[in-house]
């Protein structure tokens, strides 16, 4: 099963649009989204099974059961699939397209961009190959490192004793 999720806040056509495309191409895969709450203006997907919102246990049981999750750039979608082990594809949203009021997203992607297991797309036509390459390529579940790095922890150190001498630790 394919797991498609787009956030709780805004619905998200691009993604869905292109799930949806590949969805069609591929009936004999189950495919499930979290699509939210779309208005009459949205994209209504014809060929998976949509929810507008999950709550926790089934958003959860949702994710365990995937073989790929598909979601935008947020990074509790990364937390989750890290935590599980599951491959994620994931399409920022564009504030340019008026998808999200900023680009943290596709900050969030470009920081991620190396990591193993985590694939990107930006544009929904090429969605249904990028699906078709996660799927048919060996497990590479993403691996976040364990802990911060040593500079983060610097900094965070700083702005939290901005005095030198401060920190007793």
């Amino acid at each position: 099963m394919i797991f498609v999720t787009v956030g709780s806040q805004l619905p998200f056509d691009r993604l869905l649009r292109g799930v949806d495309a590949w969805a069609a191409r591929n009936p004999d895969v189950s495919v499930a989204a979290q699509t939210g709450r779309l208005g009459p203006k949205n994209y209504a997907p014809r060929h998976m099974t949509c929810q507008a919102t999950l709550d926790p246990m089934a958003y959860d049981r949702m994710c365990r059961e995937a073989r790929l999750i598909v979601a935008h750039a947020g990074t509790g979608s990364l937390l989750k699939a890290n935590a599980l082990q599951t491959p994620i594809l994931m399409m920022p949203r564009q504030a340019a397209l008026n998808e999200h009021r900023n680009d943290h997203q596709m900050a969030t992607a470009d920081h991620f961009r190396e990591m193993p297991g985590v694939h990107l797309v930006f544009d929904e036509d090429a969605l249904p190959e990028a699906i078709d390459a996660v799927l048919s390529a060996p497990p590479n579940p993403p691996r976040l490192p364990e802990f911060a790095s040593e500079p983060l922890i610097m900094a965070v150190r700083g702005v939290i004793f901005p005095n030198p001498g401060q920190d007793r630790t």
